[in-house]
């Protein structure tokens, strides 16, 4: 029996021998012809191989986060498809190729930037770089005391295109309206001619120019209506709105007209060109006078009721040589 046992020992030390020798041997080969790497696979496509996974994902999100131009102003990299890894053996002659993967990663990617606008009642204006220039901009606003301050803001910008930034020294410059001046209205004669003439149109002249609403409100009474408190029909458009609201031009022009005008009450005239004027009544007040060049959208007066009015309200005329034209043909 004790021999039966050895004999079985010795046959079963035999196999693991040979079953140990020939793993070394098939290990051997395999560590000789091959080596241990991950294919990689984009969108579930192969693209290639790399040898050191933890080192290729990080020069990925590398570039994600700050892209590869040399730019501070670069927010991220958006990349649609990130790679995928998967263990193999790879035969030792086939060479990983990691910067062609990472090529096919940025070819996906859409860079993003981040600067700041500076806006002027939610326009942007000027473009500035940083938070903190933004910041200065409004700070050189406020020293230089510019009437827009209360309109300017900040807006966070992320975009696949780029600006063009400037300064905040420049942002100011560009942005600064320098603080209103009430003109002084005389109470005898006026400042610069006008023409109140009662003839009107029904058609629609070509001015020539594109105009922009002066103010924002509600229309009261339209272009030819008559009514108990005018001794014709409506020669222009009334907006109503609040008492002290800024009056934008409608276009760019030289005011011809700054005072009092009879019914028209405190009035501004500003002549474009070839025979084409606007007309702003019942002001409050006025801030530019006879002979001042504007430009479209310049404050040049504000919202009121003088003169023959029922109310807080602009009354706006569109003149071709003198004719009064409805003013909704160009603007509201």
């Amino acid at each position: 029996m004790f021999k039966k046992v050895m004999i079985h020992t010795k046959i079963s030390i035999k196999f693991i021998v040979l079953f140990m020798i020939s793993t070394f041997l098939i290990v051997g080969a395999i560590a000789f012809l091959y080596k241990p790497t991950y294919s990689v696979y984009i969108n579930n496509e192969p693209i290639g191989y790399t040898e050191n996974k933890a080192e290729l994902q990080h020069k990925i999100n590398d570039y994600i986060e700050n892209g590869e131009e040399e730019n501070g102003s670069i927010a991220f990299v958006q990349v649609a498809n990130l790679p995928e890894y998967k263990l193999c053996l790879l035969k030792k002659d086939v060479i990983a190729n990691d910067e062609e993967i990472f090529s096919k990663v940025k070819e996906q990617g859409v860079t993003y930037y981040r600067y700041y606008a500076v806006a002027d009642d939610g326009e942007e204006k000027v473009y500035v770089s940083s938070f903190e220039e933004a910041e200065h901009v409004v700070s050189g606003l406020k020293e230089k005391n510019s009437s827009n301050l209360e309109k300017i803001s900040i807006i966070e910008k992320y975009e696949e295109t780029m600006q063009d930034l400037v300064t905040s020294e420049e942002a100011v410059s560009k942005l600064y309206v320098a603080p209103l001046t009430k003109v002084n209205i005389a109470k005898k004669g006026n400042t610069g001619s006008v023409n109140t003439s009662l003839k009107t149109s029904g058609g629609k002249a070509n001015i020539g120019i594109a105009l922009i609403r002066p103010i924002s409100g509600v229309i009261t009474s339209r272009f030819g209506v008559r009514s108990n408190i005018r001794k014709s029909s409506h020669t222009g458009l009334d907006i109503a709105a609040s008492t002290g609201t800024p009056i934008g031009a409608a276009a760019s022009g030289t005011v011809t007209f700054s005072g009092r005008k009879g019914s028209f009450g405190n009035m501004i005239v500003i002549t474009h060109g070839n025979g084409v004027q606007t007309y702003y009544a019942h002001c409050s007040s006025l801030y530019v006078s006879a002979g001042t060049q504007v430009s479209q959208g310049q404050t040049i007066a504000t919202v009121g009721s003088t003169g023959n009015s029922t109310g807080p309200h602009l009354h706006l005329e569109v003149r071709v040589n003198g004719v009064a034209y409805n003013p909704q043909n160009y603007v509201y």
